[in-house]
């Protein structure tokens, strides 16, 4: 496939100190859905801001659309889309005066861009709105018409930074469809970030795992969940009582057993065979379990393999912070 994205040693230092992106390197094919997976601040957006040109590497390269970010700002910036996290739409200005003014700064003729505002305007579901000012939006609204502007010069590539970022399970579900629409209808090359597990399965072509300014993994999210080698049994056992590691490791089919505090994540072949063996175990050793559960591979459970933590633990209180603030702004 051709790349129209491609990265060597992309590195951003901050202050001589922070590294922010630690050397990265990767592709993105036309045509698909690349996705940065990762919790705030582990260099998602940074990374984006090296390629949209709005921030100079520390080190390394990158080429989009045949372009160099180093070399050609100018020509990478008339080639791409871009719809940050952060709203940014003028609030005074109706729906379609924000995507002509995006036109203009383009150097668009109001001809041409008149045309392009409202097909963008329907594709988005945003017709019958087209006069209303932002500030009557609603969150989901605001986000269509982000993704509106971004598309205003019919960009070969669209960056999305974490799209549905503080949006209702329904919005980002409906957003989710506009983004496969884009890729299905348009062939469009889309390469975005987000901190959802189940969004980057349901929209992603390939994902790169990033933690801590480094790719950890990258892989379509079916060979990511293969990766992992079997079915995931959880044991939780009562505090006090005996390490059983080792008993559990002896029973076949039990690939790998981890141990924290007093919680067992067993890795095993043919769970549904294999977890009534480690039940029947524990119990003939007298040990008193408070948890037994059986799941399937799932992107949870990759990055909890490939960084040692749970999404949900990297993300914390920051998360909500960053929604709330989101929020804010949609209604204001």
């Amino acid at each position: 496939m051709d790349d129209v994205i491609s990265v060597e040693g992309l590195t951003k230092v901050f202050n001589g100190t922070l590294t922010a992106v630690d050397h990265v390197n990767f592709s993105v094919h036309q045509g698909e859905i690349f996705g940065f997976l990762g919790p705030n601040g582990a260099g998602k957006t940074t990374t984006i801001h090296m390629l949209t040109t709005v921030l100079k590497p520390t080190e390394g390269s990158g080429r989009v659309c045949e372009y160099s970010i180093r070399e050609d700002p100018t020509e990478v910036r008339y080639c791409i889309g871009v719809v940050p996290q952060e709203y940014t739409a003028d609030e005074d200005l109706t729906g379609i005066e924000n995507i002509l003014l995006c036109a203009d700064m383009y150097g668009l003729p109001r001809s041409e861009s008149k045309e392009r505002a409202k097909e963008l305007l329907a594709l988005v579901e945003l017709s019958q709105f087209a006069d209303k000012k932002v500030e009557t939006y609603s969150g989901g609204m605001r986000r269509r018409l982000e993704l509106a502007c971004g598309l205003i010069n019919r960009p070969r590539v669209l960056f999305l930074d974490e799209p549905t970022l503080g949006l209702d399970v329904q919005t980002r579900a409906a957003t989710w469809n506009y983004i496969k629409k884009l890729k299905e209808q348009f062939h469009m090359t889309i390469f975005m970030t987000t901190h959802y597990l189940e969004e980057a399965d349901n929209l992603c072509d390939r994902i790169a795992i990033i933690d801590r300014g480094k790719i950890i993994k990258l892989d379509t999210p079916e060979a990511l969940k293969e990766s992992i080698g079997g079915d995931i049994l959880t044991v939780s056992t009562k505090e006090g009582d005996d390490d059983v590691t080792g008993l559990i490791g002896k029973i076949p089919r039990v690939r790998e057993v981890k141990k924290q505090d007093s919680t067992y994540r067993v890795k095993v072949e043919k769970g549904e065979e294999t977890a009534p063996l480690v039940l029947n175990a524990l119990m003939k050793q007298g040990v008193t379990m408070t948890k037994l559960s059986l799941s399937k591979p799932t992107l949870d459970e990759v990055y909890l393999e490939y960084t040692g933590k749970t999404m949900r633990e990297e993300e914390g209180g920051d998360s909500v912070f960053r929604q709330r603030m989101t929020l804010r702004r949609a209604r204001q």
